[in-house]
């Protein structure tokens, strides 16, 4: 049995925040009902058409294991349908534009009067509260004025983390929010109200950043691959072309890269070398000392050397190297998905449980389980025809 069986979700959805959340609560077992539009739906359906030239790559990725029904929330009969999927609901969650849910009578507090084991959870870019509280917040935007791109990129040049962090991130603490709501309704039977927001998940994530600024009033400088307080802490190149990320978090780190990869045992001890804050005072010197052993070496030579005298260490991959990584492969992490567009390849889900595996079911074409979903609420038939002729449902 998956964790959250028995648990049912009406996700109002759209575009990455929520349906990362909700395809990860789906992955543990809920049943996730996503609300679309009926006029195409989620409009991360059509971002691109890339998988097997029909299929969006952002909807494959987050909308695996999900029943789609499509309603006209414009129209009264849509409206109604929507009330009494979340009559049935354990969890309403909605990342819609800024007071747009509201306005369809979905606040928290309307939908918990008299619904008090309702788990609500509303995603937003930056909060119900506050002088921003009504823009319009999309990846790169709260990227920006969170300040993660200002800590992103080289010397000259600020760039956004090429996966889009801040929507991950919302939907991270929107998906370990209602774990923990489900848990206290467990010992309580009360639910809850939650806010999650973007531009906060991103401010939490700036950590080192933010307390650096605070208490020396400057900002970490942009350092590309490296690391603003550590050195070495960046990619070095090898005799094939190769990059090796090289990893050295304290001075017992750089003693073993000294004596077990650079043959230098004399930097151990060298005060221009020996702690980590000399190190970071020096750190052209360093970096160009490090790359001068590491350019002689072929690839995997200089990964084995570095494995063996224990010092952390990476290969440089692009997405071609991840696909093909034997990690992933000797670890049986890859399934297959049903999907619209025939069965697609898809990678587990980070939390493995030891007994269970996580349920990687179909994704769903648009409004594929209108019909059986309104059977399941008591239309019949001759209903259900009416409101697909009326437009309200699709």
């Amino acid at each position: 049995m998956l964790p959250l069986e028995g648990i049912t979700v009406v996700a109002l959805e759209q575009a990455v925040a929520a349906p990362f959340a909700t395809r990860q609560l789906a992955d543990l077992g809920a049943r996730v009902i996503k609300v679309e539009r009926v006029d195409g739906g989620d409009f991360a359906r059509a971002y691109d058409s890339n998988v097997r030239g029909g299929l969006g790559t952002h909807f494959a990725w987050l909308n695996r294991s999900k029943e789609s029904i499509a309603l006209d929330l414009k129209s009264a009969e849509g409206r109604e349908v929507l009330a009494r999927l979340i009559e049935g609901a354990d969890v309403f969650l909605q990342n819609l534009a800024p007071g747009a849910a509201a306005r369809m009578g979905l606040s928290a507090g309307e939908l918990r009067a008299g619904r008090p084991r309702l788990i609500v959870v509303d995603m937003s870019g930056y909060g119900s509260r506050g002088p921003y509280r009504d823009k319009r917040a999309y990846d790169m935007l709260v990227q920006a004025e969170a300040g993660l791109i200002s800590v992103t990129g080289t010397p000259e040049t600020p760039v956004k983390a090429g996966s889009p962090l801040a929507d991950i991130a919302a939907g991270m603490y929107a998906f370990s929010g209602t774990l923990a709501a489900l848990v206290r309704r467990g010992t309580t039977g009360e639910g809850a109200a939650i806010e999650v927001s973007m531009f906060d998940a991103v401010a939490e994530w700036m950590g080192q950043a933010l307390y650096t600024t605070m208490y020396t009033g400057e900002p970490p400088r942009r350092t590309t691959l490296g690391h603003p307080v550590i050195t070495p802490y960046d990619a070095y190149p090898t005799a094939d072309g190769a990059d090796v990320v090289i990893g050295v978090q304290n001075d017992r780190g750089w003693a073993a890269l000294a004596t077990g990869v650079l043959d230098r045992p004399d930097l151990v001890t060298d005060p221009d070398y020996a702690t980590n804050q000399a190190r970071v005072r020096n750190r052209g010197k360093v970096d160009a000392l490090v790359a001068e052993t590491t350019s002689r070496m072929p690839r995997e030579e200089l990964l084995r050397r570095l494995d063996e005298a224990g010092v952390p260490s990476a290969t440089l991959n692009d997405g071609h190297g991840l696909v093909a990584h034997p990690q992933l492969a000797e670890r049986d992490r890859w399934r297959e998905v049903g999907s619209p567009v025939g069965d697609l390849r898809a990678i587990l889900p980070p939390i493995t449980f030891g007994d269970a595996e996580a349920r990687m079911g179909p994704i769903p074409e648009l409004g594929e389980h209108t019909g059986a979903l309104l059977a399941e609420l008591g239309y019949d038939e001759a209903a259900i025809a009416r409101l697909r002729e009326r437009g309200a449902a699709g």
